[in-house]
């Protein structure tokens, strides 16, 4: 009996080009990241739990951005509530990164953002997909997003 090499289906490959290249690549926001010494590995590569970290503060700023300021987290209106990883490259000591961070879809209860690291070379290290659904914090419940939340991260994110 000899082995095969296992193929996936097209169907599947065609499904994880959205987390790859999702819908575009227009990000109008992107914040530059310091590497620090203890993010590092022995290899000299970021070790992904530090990659999270990096696509949690370019969410915060990318939030920041599109409210024209501090963003209060204690009027809590989304929770996270689904990411999905992909890591592409190593992140290596001395490279120019950035984390780019975008809104790809807006729904009743919920909202998606699309996110990756980036060097200035253009080269994509890594991309997150991030579901976050609107929350009643004295209900402890899912609620509605608000629409004026909405209208103000569709307008950021408004073709010019």
């Amino acid at each position: 009996m000899s082995l095969q090499k296992y193929k996936k289906p097209l169907s599947l490959q065609k499904k994880r080009m959205d987390i790859i290249r999702p819908e575009n690549d227009n990000y109008k926001f992107r914040l530059p990241i310091q590497i620090r010494f203890s993010d590092l590995d022995v290899l000299n590569h970021v070790n992904n739990s530090y990659q999270a970290q990096y696509y949690d503060l370019g969410r915060i700023n990318y939030f920041e951005a599109v409210n024209g300021g501090v963003f209060d987290w204690n009027k809590t209106i989304v929770v996270i509530v689904n990411t999905e990883n992909n890591f592409f490259k190593p992140i290596l000591q001395g490279e120019k990164l950035y984390v780019e961070t975008k809104l790809v879809k807006f729904g009743t209860k919920s909202m998606t953002m699309h996110q990756r690291l980036i060097t200035d070379s253009g080269e994509i290290k890594g991309t997150c997909k991030t579901i976050l659904a609107g929350f009643d914090a004295k209900t402890q419940a899912s609620a509605e997003i608000p629409q004026e939340f909405k209208e103000k991260f569709l307008k950021f994110e408004a073709v010019e």
